[in-house]
Formats: structure tokens, sequence, C-alpha cells
């Protein structure tokens, strides 16, 4: 007589349970490697501002003048700033051209064009920035300026924008705009520059 015992199992149905067993791990491996990726996204590769400071700010050139009775006003200035950006992400930061505008009681009496480049993750820079005061765009507010120009002071503010974009390994690109924005007072004959408060803003 044989003895009863347990038989092996058909080849089809071990087969499909190799199927089974490979789908499942496949399934699972994927599920994990998209946890990592999305907790990857929500901290690491999580896009930053960049951060635009003045660092420093200097004056050059002749101080405003008014000679009467026939109004003349002798207007020279340049004003110099440095500007470093700050790439807090760990990403490159590639900037395109930028601009930065000097006003005076809200209109535009300078501006210049910032160089492009690119900033390393987690890497700063520093971008001169040489504004030239237009005297004729100063002059059309004609008596608010010699009424600063008689008190010693002229308050002014600048304007920053540089557009740029955040690329995470070539693969995902995301649009940035740092914005910074700058009120001082310009003392004169001491051509100084005082009380310089700024703010800086990134729209993503």
């Amino acid at each position: 007589m044989k003895e009863n015992g347990d038989h092996p199992l058909p080849k089809p149905r071990r087969r499909r349970r190799c199927c089974l067993i490979v789908d499942g791990s496949i399934l699972l491996l994927f599920f994990i490697l998209f946890i990592v990726i999305l907790i990857l996204a929500l901290t690491v590769f999580k896009a930053k501002e960049p951060k635009v400071q003045v660092i420093s700010a200097s004056l050059e050139g002749v101080s405003p003048r008014i000679s009467f009775p026939v109004i003349n006003i002798e207007l020279n200035i340049t004003l110099n700033l440095k500007l470093r950006i700050q790439n807090r992400n760990y990403a490159s930061f590639k900037h395109g051209p930028g601009k930065s505008f000097i006003l005076y009681h809200a209109k535009e009496v300078g501006e210049v064009d910032l160089d492009p480049g690119v900033i390393p993750s987690r890497g700063s820079t520093t971008i001169p920035c040489r504004l030239t005061i237009e005297v004729d765009e100063l002059a059309s507010n004609l008596i608010s300026l010699i009424g600063d120009i008689l008190s010693g002071q002229l308050v002014m503010e600048t304007r920053t924008r540089i557009p740029g974009r955040i690329n995470f390994l070539g693969l995902f690109k995301k649009h940035a705009v740092a914005k910074s924005a700058c009120e001082f007072t310009f003392a004169f004959p001491a051509m100084k520059i005082e009380n310089l408060k700024c703010k800086c803003k990134t729209k993503l």
C-alpha cells in the first residue's frame, strides 16, 4: 500500500504563485519609491525663495546745489549698491537679466540692467548695481526737489527685480522672481546714505 502524503503543486499553480509574488514585490517597490520621492519633494527638494539683500550702499558725485535768482540746479549723483542673492535650495538657481530702478516721490528717475548668472545649490553671489540719477527726470518734480535740497535731505527708493528658475537635477524646474525694495535718505553736503530700510520678496 502507498502511504498518503503531500503532493507537489501542479506546475501551472506554482508558476501563478511565483508571478503573484514578483508582481507584489514590484508594486511594493514602486510604492516605497513613491513615498521616498514624496518625502524628498516636501522636504529637501521643496522650492525655497531665493533672497535678495542689499549688503552695501554708497554715493558718489557732486552734492546738489541751487543758484538764484534764476533757478539752476546742479546735480550729479550715482548710487552704488551691492546686492547679494542667496539660493537656499538644494538645486541651482539660474537667473536671467534683472532690472533695478531708483525712484523719487514714486517717479522713476534712473534704472540699470543686471547681468544673468547661475547660483549653485545652497550658494550665493554678489551683483554690483550702479544707478545714475537722471537729472531731467528728477527735476520734473521741481517744487519737492527744491524743498528737499534746501532741507539737506532727499528720500528715495530702489526697486530690484530678478527673474529666474530653480532647476532640480535637470528634471524639475520652478520659476521664481526675487524682488527687493529699499528706502533711504540721501544726506548732503556729507554725501551719505542714512536710514536704509529694505524688504525682500520672492514670487514662486
